[in-house]
C-alpha cells in the first residue's frame, strides 16, 4: 500500500503510556482519555499502559481502563519501546502519565494522519492560567516548530513502520524524545498538531519557575554539544541511583 492510500484510510492509534508510581494524577489522565475515546470506533484504537515496577495503586488504577497492561523495565525508552514492541496499530502515540487530552484528539491525530504526515506533536499548555506558564507553553511550541524538536511532554505521535525501521527510542536514561527527533526529523519535519495537549507544571512549581527554565535549558543545551544522558541525568536527579529509571 502506498502512503497516499494509506493515508486515506482511517488511522488506527496505539496509545503508549509509561507509568512510575503514577497513582496521584493517573485518574485525570484516564478520565480526559474516557471522555475522548466515546465515540471512536475501538477496533480502532488501543491503550497500552507500561509499568516500570510501580508499587502504589497505579495498576489498580489503571487495570479497568486500558487494553493492555504491561511491564518492563524501568525507563520511559525502554517502556516506551515494550509498549510499541506489542501495538497492533498504525500509528503510535506516546503520551505521559501527568497529561490531559483535549476531547477531539483522536480527530487531530486522523487529520494530521490523513495529511501524510509521518510523525508530529501536539501544542501544549500547562496546568496553570498564569502567563508566566502560558508564554511558557508559547515558547515550547516555537521552538518545536523552529528546530523540528519535540518533547515527550507535547505528545510525540509516529508512524509504527517508521518507528521500527529506525529501531525505536535509544535506550538511554534521559533525552530518549531529543535524540529520536534528531533521526526522525531527517525523514519529514514534525507534523505540528493545534491541541492543546494539557502538561503539569508540578516541577516549576515546587523546584521554581526561573530555577527550572533555566535548569531545563541548560540540560538541553549540554546535551547538543555532547555531554551524554547518562552524565545528565545524574543532574536530573543529584545523589540518586537512577540509572534506567524513568523521569518526570
Amino acid at each position: 500500500m502506498t502512503l497516499s492510500q494509506r493515508a486515506a484510510s482511517p488511522v488506527s492509534i496505539s496509545i503508549v503510556i509509561p507509568v512510575l508510581n503514577e497513582a496521584l494524577g493517573l485518574p485525570v489522565l484516564l478520565s480526559s482519555l474516557a471522555d475522548a475515546i466515546t465515540d471512536w470506533p475501538r477496533s480502532r484504537l488501543e491503550i497500552i499502559m507500561v509499568d516500570g515496577g510501580s508499587t502504589d495503586d497505579t495498576l489498580a488504577l489503571a487495570r479497568s481502563h486500558v487494553d493492555q497492561l504491561i511491564s518492563s523495565a524501568p525507563g520511559r525508552a525502554r517502556q516506551q519501546n515494550a509498549g510499541a514492541a506489542v501495538a497492533r496499530h498504525d500509528l503510535l502515540f506516546f503520551l505521559h502519565a501527568d497529561s490531559v487530552v483535549p476531547v477531539d484528539f483522536l480527530t487531530q491525530l486522523d487529520g494530521a494522519w490523513s495529511s501524510g504526515a509521518q510523525w508530529g506533536r501536539f501544542n501544549i499548555s500547562f496546568d496553570s492560567s498564569q502567563w508566566r506558564y502560558r508564554l511558557l507553553a508559547w515558547l515550547m511550541n516555537w521552538r518545536s516548530r523552529l528546530t523540528g524538536i519535540c518533547t515527550g511532554d507535547q505528545g510525540l505521535f509516529i508512524r509504527r513502520d517508521l518507528f521500527v525501521r529506525l529501531g525505536g527510542f535509544a535506550d538511554v536514561p534521559l533525552m530518549e524524545d531529543i535524540e529520536i527527533s534528531r533521526r526522525v526529523r531527517r525523514q519529514q519535519a514534525p507534523c505540528c498538531v493545534r491541541g492543546p495537549l494539557l502538561t503539569s507544571s508540578r516541577r516549576w512549581r515546587t523546584q521554581g519557575f526561573i530555577t527550572t527554565v533555566l535548569f531545563m535549558w541548560s540540560l538541553r543545551w549540554r546535551y547538543f554539544f555532547g555531554a551524554s544522558p547518562q552524565r545528565l541525568v545524574k543532574l536530573y536527579y543529584p545523589g540518586r541511583d537512577i540509572e534506567g529509571k524513568q523521569h518526570d
